[in-house]
């Protein structure tokens, strides 16, 4: 009988499998007389491959309590399931797995255990194990190059890809890619520029996934007109190159600009879907396009027969909460049809915040706390619309409950590029080399900007302290520091770039602006929101953000 050919059962199972006909797959595994290592992989990768992980675990069980030994065909499917479920109590057994069975030295398997480790984000046990490889192929050094990324360091991806072609591994196309996403979470435009000269040095095609990813490394890299060119320059684009193009403008606060775009995308052929429409009104709101934002919202649907998702109510809530129309916002919340979360709910904040509503604050905080009772920001942000108010009993009940429920502040950084290397600093920090330097400069800026009309607002220090201590702070915060660097590191007339992790503050925003002019200097300051390019004293945000 055909079926008791081990041969001819295998291969069934891989018909099977393939086409993702599990049940029939296990059904004739169950009834085989014999299984060989491949009929397990086959079994254990089909469960896998359909993202039916207990019973891919379940029959690695019995796999190993079968005898047999398993292979590095099976292994790696188990691994990336434990990645794809981020298990890693089951990943690391599964490690203790691969070294029982001597299979610590296979490429194939500890390539799968160091992207396990990496998307589980347990970037040092990747990291040793990426390290004691005696042979890495390109998909190795680019998990590895990635999972920095993730992590939040995506400096280090960088100088990985450095050692990558100091030891002669060629990247494909999907290293570069992978580079091209880090470089754009650091904001470094040099590093970008380098980047951008090897893609071309090795003849890379500029196609739709690369290309996109470059648009988005220049404009996070606060250079739009290199994204631009970018643009231009591919032959062929995707409604995800549209809207990352669309975004670019928004978050550089081009908000005409990008709506311009939008009827040149639809001249193309190609129609809007969900993402799209996100950055057109994210565009509208760091504009202050209020009309233009409402038309684009309500033509969603009619239109375009695009449903409306948390995302676009998100960036509605916050157009109309930064033009101070806060009970539209709220009403919006309160009468949409989408589950509210925490995103909504903190747009909503974020403009009590710019208009001093400490009431319809507490409202939105409270919602905010229901969603996500363990993230420090929610706290954060409610404490310094009290501090702004002068509550300082409130602010300290608050303080008071985030150290109850043991929750930590965000820190506040800011990083410059200077001669390819990234500085960073925090709220009156010392600890640069050139500290010194540094310090003599912001006495140098505070006496120029004092003659020039600004007066430092302490309402930004957030706690009660005296004037002259808030005075002492304010000149100390991380973004003055980076600025006071790059002004007595780089060359006169040349750009100031800097990125700062959170948003930055008002009086940091007035200080750069009077910076700008008195130094004449740009400077280009990228946070967590938008970018402000500040020249001859004015933003291009228009003082909207």
């Amino acid at each position: 009988m055909l079926l008791h050919n081990l041969v001819v059962t295998n291969k069934l199972l891989y018909i099977y499998a393939y086409h993702e006909a599990l049940a029939d797959a296990y059904a004739l595994f169950g009834v085989m007389r014999d299984r060989e290592a491949v009929s397990w992989s086959v079994i254990v990768g089909g469960f896998a491959k359909i993202g039916d992980y207990m019973n891919c675990f379940g029959t690695f069980r019995e796999y190993i309590r079968s005898g047999e030994r398993p292979d590095n065909y099976t292994l790696p499917f188990v691994i990336r399931a434990c990645r794809d479920t981020m298990d890693l109590q089951m990943g690391r057994l599964i490690h203790h797995t691969v070294y029982k069975f001597a299979l610590h030295t296979d490429i194939f398997v500890v390539a799968a255990l160091v992207d396990m480790y990496a998307k589980c984000q347990v970037i040092e046990d990747a990291k040793q194990l990426f390290d004691r490889m005696l042979e890495r192929d390109p998909v190795t050094w680019t998990v590895m190059i990635g999972a920095y990324a993730e992590c939040g360091n995506a400096n280090e991806s960088l100088v990985l890809f450095d050692r990558m072609r100091e030891e002669d591994v060629v990247p494909d196309k999907v290293t570069m890619v992978t580079v091209v996403n880090a470089c754009a979470k650091t904001g470094a435009l040099h590093k970008a520029r380098l980047v951008n000269e090897y893609i071309w040095s090795r003849n890379f095609s500029l196609d739709v996934v690369l290309g996109t990813a470059m648009i988005d490394m220049y404009a996070k890299c606060g250079s739009l007109d290199f994204a631009r060119e970018i643009f231009d320059r591919m032959r062929e684009k995707n409604v995800i190159t549209w809207s990352a193009m669309i975004a670019a403008y928004g978050y550089h606060g081009k908000g005409r600009d990008a709506l311009d775009l939008f009827p040149l995308m639809l001249r193309s052929g190609i129609l809007p879907n969900r993402i799209t429409f996100v950055s057109l009104l994210y565009a509208c709101s760091h504009a202050g396009l209020v009309e233009e934002g409402l038309r684009i919202f309500n033509s969603m649907w009619e239109d375009y027969s695009v449903m409306r998702d948390v995302k676009h109510y998100t960036c509605m809530v916050d157009l109309l909460g930064r033009a101070g129309r806060l009970e539209e916002a709220l009403n919006l919340i309160e009468d949409t049809s989408v589950d509210r979360n925490e995103g909504m709910w903190g747009a909503l904040l974020g403009a009590c915040r710019i208009h001093n509503r400490v009431e319809l604050a507490e409202k939105a905080a409270k919602s905010m706390l229901e969603l996500q009772p363990q993230n420090a920001g929610h706290y954060v942000l409610l404490s310094n619309i009290y501090a702004k108010a002068g509550k300082w009993e409130d602010v300290a009940k608050i303080r008071e409950l985030m150290n109850h429920r043991r929750l930590k502040k965000i820190p506040g950084w800011t990083w410059i590029e200077v001669d390819d290397k990234i500085h960073q600093f925090s709220v009156g920090d010392h600890t640069h080399t050139r500290s010194k330097e540094i310090y003599k400069m912001l006495k140098i800026l505070s006496k120029k900007l004092k003659l020039a009309g600004y007066v430092p607002d302490t309402n930004f220090v957030l706690h009660d302290v005296d004037e002259e201590l808030k005075l002492g702070v304010l000149y100390t915060h991380s973004e003055k520091l980076a600025i006071a660097f790059g002004l007595v590191s780089t060359p006169e007339g040349t750009p100031i770039r800097i990125t700062k992790n959170l948003r930055v503050c008002g009086d940091c925003h007035t200080f750069s602006k009077f910076v700008s002019a008195i130094m004449q200097r740009m400077i280009i300051v990228r946070d967590a929101n938008r970018f402000h390019h500040f020249k001859e004293g004015a933003c291009s945000c228009g003082d909207y953000w």
